[in-house]
């Protein structure tokens, strides 16, 4: 057997063989820094020492030059609230979702195996999915396209012509020229931002690897059952992974947040300007964290075609069998009727044939829709008393109440 493929065994014992989170090249150098460890330890200092790199620079330099606070420039540090929740915020959410899809995603992918969901004669076909998962997630090429994009694209490009403010700000002041950074600049813009695109990126690249793997796990014949109590043929503990999102979905949501409050503040324009993009971002979130479970819908389907075609006429017998003894008979049954476990028995039976019938075609749940929704719109929430005060939205609550 070739060493470098996980056994079904090791993946019981070591955390990494389920993990699409314990790689890459920025992970090891974590671990050299004694950032981490092996199950993703030390994450408050994680968190405080990526924030020190990334933001407490910015403020020094932009306090030297005088642009942290007062009327220098249009936007001064401590003012800029998109910056400011990027680094103090969206920096430490990305940080901090690594515990929990490490710990959520694992768990889910060891239940395949767990729930004896993988036929005997397909455990080298799940084995492989696993250790091509485990190649891309430790890939160095991979993480070094991904800073080319970052420089080349994310702030050559994008940044530079798209997302800058056109205003005098601690990072930069315009000109016909372009934009002039400032010391801070310089920082914010070769470290500070790619630092944190980088991030954002990464985990889009981890939760590409996530969704190729639930695309190699469902052209397996996986033993569904079409009777299962979770209505998706035993596929049901996939729902368990969406809490495991929320800690991203609230990245998201509080970048968004912090871009339309830059607008506001700086740029007077209402909450409502941006409804639309609100609800792209939840639809966007939705599709990103929930559209990789709809590779197992072929399969479910499958599985409920079989379970009308095995459980439809087994339950049609048992209706006739019971009909036959009970009702169209000549001669009274012998046993008799209260107390019978014939009723019980058709009972069950009607339970049996409903859950088949009644299967769901994928394993998305309203609640998991719910989870993704609320954690995406959670940040953005707080802008509504941009167009009411506080105590006018307490006083509205309080009569709606009482």
């Amino acid at each position: 057997m070739n060493p470098d493929r996980p056994s079904a065994e090791a993946t019981f014992t070591d955390p990494g063989d389920y993990s699409f989170v314990l790689g890459g090249p920025l992970y090891q150098l974590l671990r050299r820094a004694h950032l981490t460890g092996t199950d993703l330890e030390l994450a408050r200092q994680r968190i405080l020492v990526l924030t020190a790199l990334t933001w407490l620079p910015l403020l020094i330099l932009s306090a030297l030059q005088g642009l942290a606070l007062g009327a220098k420039v249009a936007v001064p540090f401590l003012r800029d609230v998109e910056v400011n929740a990027r680094f103090l915020l969206v920096v430490p959410l990305l940080i901090a979702a690594e515990i929990t899809v490490h710990k959520r995603l694992r768990f889910v992918a060891r239940q395949f195996v767990e729930r004896e969901l993988i036929p005997a004669g397909a455990r080298r076909q799940f084995e492989d999915a696993i250790t091509s998962t485990i190649r891309l997630r430790n890939s160095i090429p991979a993480e070094l396209a991904l800073i080319a994009i970052v420089y080349v694209l994310g702030i050559q490009v994008i940044w530079r012509n798209y997302t800058g403010l056109d205003v005098a700000t601690w990072y930069a002041t315009p000109s016909p020229e372009g934009k002039s950074l400032t010391l801070a600049g310089y920082w914010y813009v070769y470290l500070s931002l790619p630092f944190s695109q980088f991030l954002l990126l990464r985990w889009y690249y981890r939760l590409f690897i996530w969704a190729r793997f639930l695309w190699q796990v469902a052209r397996i014949e996986l033993r569904l059952v079409p009777v299962h109590p979770d209505r998706t043929g035993g596929l049901g503990f996939l729902s368990l992974a969406t809490f495991a999102f929320t800690p991203l979905a609230a990245a998201h949501g509080a970048m968004v947040s912090a871009w339309i409050a830059s607008r506001i503040f700086q740029q007077h324009a209402a909450l409502l300007d941006f409804k639309v993009g609100i609800v792209v971002l939840v639809v966007f979130m939705l599709v990103l964290f929930l559209g990789p479970f709809f590779v197992f819908t072929p399969r479910l389907s499958h599985t409920w075609r079989q379970g009308e075609r095995d459980y439809g006429p087994l339950a049609e017998r048992y209706a006739h069998q019971f009909d036959a003894k009970w009702v169209h008979t000549e001669a009274p049954p012998r046993d008799p009727l209260l107390g019978s476990n014939d009723i019980q028995s058709l009972a069950d039976m009607a339970n049996v044939y409903n859950v088949a019938r009644t299967m769901r075609f994928t394993p998305v749940t309203r609640q998991a829709i719910i989870q993704v929704a609320v954690a995406t719109l959670a940040p953005i929430a707080p802008l509504a008393l941009t167009m009411m005060p506080l105590a006018q939205l307490v006083k509205l609550l309080a009569g709606m109440l009482f």
